[in-house]
Formats: C-alpha cells, sequence, structure tokens
C-alpha cells in the first residue's frame, strides 16, 4: 500500500484497518465443519506459525504489529511488516517479541487474539481451543508466566508449553523418547537454542540470545562503518538471506544495497559482496559455535558418543545460512544436517504432540 506524503495519520490508519478487515474476510472464506480445538502456535521473534490438529500449518505471519499513539492496533502480521521503517508520524511498527520472549505483552496479547481468531473462525463451530505453545529452553517463570497470561487473555481454554529444542526435535523425527541422545540446534529470530535430548527430556541445553536479528543488526552495523551508509532492517534482512555466508563460498555473490548516505544525506546505491558480508555476522555466527561447544562440554559421556554417530540436527530460520552446517563441522568435527523444512520444523514438531499426545505427553508443562 502506497502512503502519500502529508497524509493524515486518521486516514492512514483508517486505510490500514480495512486492508486488515478486507484480508481477514478472505481468509474467513475458507470454511469447514471441523472445530479448531487443538491448535499448536509457534510464538516466535520474526514469526508466528499456528497447526491445527488435521489439518497442518495453516497460519505463517510475521510477529509484527502497527501501533497509533494511543495504543490501537492498526495491523498485524504481513501488513504489519510492510511498515516496518515505512510508517508516518503516529504510527509505530513494533515486534512483541524479543529474544524469542513477550516485551510488549498489551500488544503480544492483542497479536495473538488476532491470529487465534484467523484460525478458528474459518470453522462453523467456534469452541475454546487447548493449545500449545513453543517456548525458549532458557526462559524465565517470569517470561512463562507472560505467555501464560496471554494466552488465555487471547481465549484460550487449556495451554500447555513445550521447548523450542524438544519440538524441533521431534519435528525432524528425532528419537526423543528412547535413551539414544539426539543433539538439536534451532536457531530462530531472537534465540539459538541447543539441547542433548534423551528419555524425553533435555539432559544438557544452551540458550543464547543471539538469531536472525543478531546477524540483521550486525550487517546494519557494518555497512554504516565500512560504507556510511544507512540501511533499515528489512534492507539487512535482504542482504542477510541474499549473500549470508559462515564460510568461503565457491562462488561469491554480489548486490546492490540502496540506502541513506551518512556524509552527503542523500540516497545512494553501492555494491557490496558476499565476502564482506561474511566478515559482517563472523560475531553472532561465532557466539552461536561457542555455545554448541558449551553444551558439547556438558554432556555426558554415553550420550557424546550417540551424538558422535548420529550428528547434530539444525533447525529454524538462521539454519539457511549458507555454510553454517560446514562451519559446525569444522569446530566440533561432527557430522552436521539441515532440516529439508527448518522454518517449520519447530511447529511440525508441537503437531506431532498434538496427533500423539500418549506418547509425547510428558515433554509438556503448564
Amino acid at each position: 500500500m502506497t502512503v502519500a506524503i502529508g497524509t493524515n495519520s486518521a486516514a492512514v490508519a483508517e486505510a490500514f484497518i480495512n486492508n486488515a478487515i478486507a484480508r481477514r474476510g478472505q481468509l474467513a472464506k475458507r470454511k469447514t465443519w471441523r472445530p479448531a480445538s487443538e491448535l499448536a502456535v509457534d510464538l516466535g521473534t520474526a514469526n508466528t506459525l499456528i497447526f491445527v490438529k488435521g489439518e497442518g500449518v495453516v497460519l505463517n505471519e510475521p510477529s509484527v504489529a502497527a501501533v497509533d499513539m494511543s495504543g490501537n492496533i492498526l495491523g498485524i502480521g504481513l501488513e504489519a511488516k510492510r511498515m516496518l521503517g515505512r510508517t508516518p508520524e503516529g504510527i509505530t511498527a513494533v515486534r512483541p517479541m524479543k529474544d524469542g520472549v513477550i516485551a510488549d505483552f498489551h500488544v503480544a496479547e492483542k497479536m495473538l487474539r488476532h491470529f487465534l481468531r484467523l484460525v478458528i473462525d474459518r470453522t462453523f463451530l467456534r469452541v475454546k481451543p487447548t493449545v500449545i505453545v513453543c517456548v525458549p529452553s532458557g526462559i524465565t517463570e517470569v517470561e512463562r508466566r507472560a505467555v501464560r497470561d496471554s494466552a488465555q487473555s487471547a481465549g484460550v481454554k487449556r495451554l500447555y508449553m513445550v521447548s523450542e529444542p524438544m519440538a524441533a526435535a521431534i519435528g525432524v523425527g528425532l528419537p526423543v523418547e528412547t535413551p539414544v541422545g539426539s543433539m538439536v540446534i534451532d536457531i530462530g529470530g531472537g534465540t539459538t537454542n541447543i539441547a542433548v535430548i534423551a528419555l524425553s527430556g533435555i539432559v544438557c541445553d544452551a540458550s543464547i540470545r543471539t538469531g536472525g536479528d543478531e546477524l540483521d543488526q550486525a550487517i546494519v552495523h557494518f555497512m554504516r562503518k565500512t560504507y556510511s551508509l544507512l540501511i533499515g532492517e528489512p534492507t539487512a534482512e535482504r542482504i542477510k538471506i541474499g549473500l549470508g555466508s559462515a564460510t568461503q563460498l565457491e562462488r561469491e555473490g554480489e548486490m546492490d544495497v540502496k540506502g541513506r548516505d551518512l556524509v552527503s544525506g542523500l540516497p545512494k546505491t553501492i555494491r557490496i559482496d558476499s565476502a564482506g558480508v561474511r566478515d559482517a555476522i563472523q560475531e553472532p555466527v561465532s557466539h552461536i559455535v561457542n555455545a554448541v561447544r558449551r553444551a558439547l562440554e556438558m554432556t555426558p559421556p554415553e550420550l557424546a558418543s550417540d551424538v558422535l554417530e548420529h550428528g547434530i540436527m539444525l533447525t529454524g530460520g538462521g539454519s539457511l545460512i549458507r555454510g553454517l552446517d560446514q562451519r559446525l563441522m569444522d569446530e566440533t568435527g561432527l557430522p552436521v544436517r539441515v532440516d529439508e523444512d527448518p522454518l517449520t520444523s519447530v511447529v511440525r514438531g508441537t503437531g506431532r504432540i498434538l496427533d500423539d499426545f500418549t506418547r509425547y505427553g510428558t515433554v509438556l508443562s503448564t
């Protein structure tokens, strides 16, 4: 949606609301008789995914909300993400999730309520759902309570929580209920969760507040320091996806980047290569590698031998960085595999828990 310069915020707000209502109306047309009574929610820093038992993943939206000066929600999800760095005065595009946990309770509650309503309104029979929410393994009790309160305020009947590395391990098909040790690394937007799992429990883990957002910030600082070019987070994300790598590539890439020159103050275009971007994200990638080392140092020797035999599984959007699996192999000497669909592995695992509650029920908490 294009906003003309000089348009007042009230008119812009009305346009955003009308756009959201129209889009929601399109989703609501897909009616089904089956009530969405059991849901799995991956409430991530970058994206929120919802899995409905018997249907699969039905919603995948950015975890972004547009808010005006009075605190009213003007847009949620994809509409709000398009506003990042482009909003007029009086409207702010915010991310209520930070480092994998709720940073803005009010906005997070409205966002979760909106997403749940989109899913529940697709059915003729509407009920209060039972929901499993994925949370980082290093979450505190205060942060856990914030998730619980947000879900209850959004109209959830019964709430369970599961740690993200456990859900990711189940999603990629690892034998978590057996005595065999499995190691999984889930690199999300705000956190990286590393865990060694056996007998339906996490034996040792490491959770760091480093993820895709840290990589974006590193690219923003690199562009500012090296080229005196100011860019926004969406542009940094495009650079990360297009050129980001953890090891040297056989064919290095290049791309044009547009931003504002900090010296002249004018718009400017420069050309960067993947080698420069690799240097820019070197520090956050090193943090992830060091966290993997710490988790391996805490692993009991019997489980360490299992990890040596079966290797490490990489999941989450951050695992799509080129050469990250090779970098971890070089640093640890262990085989590393990347899931075929790492962006949905956590919510798929939570969906499997819904499908086979008797088998995986012990991994849940309230």
